[in-house]
């Protein structure tokens, strides 16, 4: 059992001994078996349904088994239903989630260790639980620290929560204040995504803030992601103000080693999202666009409107493992506050 990795590893060690606790009708393995996954679920599904890695695909994942476990319960009689509504409860609270965190189109954004074609679609796996007959709600999503903005021509996923989780950040990104934007059910603004867990080069830059849509500032990261899967210092949200279209978020990422402090401020309007970044002194720095790789320069231009020196340059997309797409990155130099508008 991996108790020495936690997180989802165990998780997965819980789903395989239940089942081989129904296949043997073995109480030892039974007892184990629901030991680890109602402490588990209990520790790892936060009260807003995320899983507290906070990845989407991950979340994919768990749930995907959660949903196994529904239907192993549900068509076998060894131990009379045990479990089965303690694994529905968490089902439907993770389900809510992920119709939170999905767009439209049923394709998620790729935070933090996250990837395509690895997990079964979000649609997949609201069609299994609608087979099983469970019912959710639409999470909130406060406690994973996630928004999405819905508007008649447009999806804005925004991240303003904490590392996570704060004992095995290992899929954990330095990605505070990073954000996507569907424009008419298609990818504009993205994630770079993931394409690999080799530890080295490659993977230090996809977990990098540079290889997110946020700012960076004097060419650090700003919470300290190292070693392929580790995090040292890490950001944390000091102040967070929320109202309908609008939302203000403040991190420390950068105060023990430069004394700065970012804040991000979200304006919401029916056709144009207004982003405005301010630093409480002068420093070098740079906020990131990463663009879809069918978002052409022409486009980048008419729809982001600012005033500030700026570069468009290629970057290595990754929308699934061991696969990179050329696409274009916006980078805009400033040195204490930015405004940038965002046409639709």
């Amino acid at each position: 059992l991996e108790y020495h990795l936690l997180g989802n590893h165990l998780l997965e060690n819980g789903f395989s001994l239940l089942f081989a606790s129904f296949y043997f009708q073995d109480e030892i393995l039974y007892k184990k078996a629901k030991e680890i996954l109602e402490k588990e679920l209990n520790e790892q599904i936060l009260d807003d349904g995320g899983h507290f890695e906070l990845s989407p695909m991950y979340h994919q994942l768990m749930l995907f088994r959660v949903l196994d476990c529904i239907n192993l319960v549900q068509n076998n009689n060894w131990k009379n239903k045990d479990l089965l509504m303690f694994l529905e409860g968490k089902a439907s609270l993770m389900l809510g989630w992920l119709k939170s965190i999905s767009y439209e189109n049923g394709e998620i954004a790729l935070l933090n260790d996250c990837a395509n074609n690895i997990a079964p679609t979000s649609i997949d796996l609201f069609n299994y639980a609608k087979s099983l007959s469970i019912n959710y709600k639409i999470s909130t999503m406060n406690q994973s620290g996630y928004r999405k903005i819905k508007k008649q021509n447009y999806e804005c996923l925004v991240d303003i929560g904490e590392v996570g989780a704060s004992y095995i950040a290992g899929h954990a990104h330095a990605d505070t204040f990073n954000f996507e934007l569907y424009i008419k059910n298609k990818p504009f603004i993205v994630d770079t995504g993931l394409s690999t867990y080799n530890i080295g080069n490659q993977r230090n830059i996809e977990r990098s803030t540079k290889a997110h849509n946020t700012v960076e500032i004097n060419n650090e990261n700003s919470s300290e992601v190292w070693g392929g899967f580790r995090v040292a210092n890490r950001a944390s949200i000091v102040e967070f103000i929320e109202r309908e279209d609008f939302i203000k978020a403040t991190h420390d990422g950068y105060k023990k080693k430069f004394r700065i402090l970012h804040t991000r401020n979200w304006i919401f309007e029916e056709n144009k999202i207004i982003i405005e970044d301010s630093l409480n002194k002068e420093c070098n720095a740079i906020a990131r666009l990463h663009f879809h790789p069918d978002v052409t320069e022409n486009e980048i231009l008419e729809k982001v409107i600012f005033n500030s020196q700026f570069s468009i340059l290629n970057y290595n997309y990754a929308p699934e493992f061991n696969k990179t797409l050329k696409a274009l990155v916006l980078e805009i130099i400033f040195k204490k506050e930015l405004k940038v508008e965002i046409y639709i």
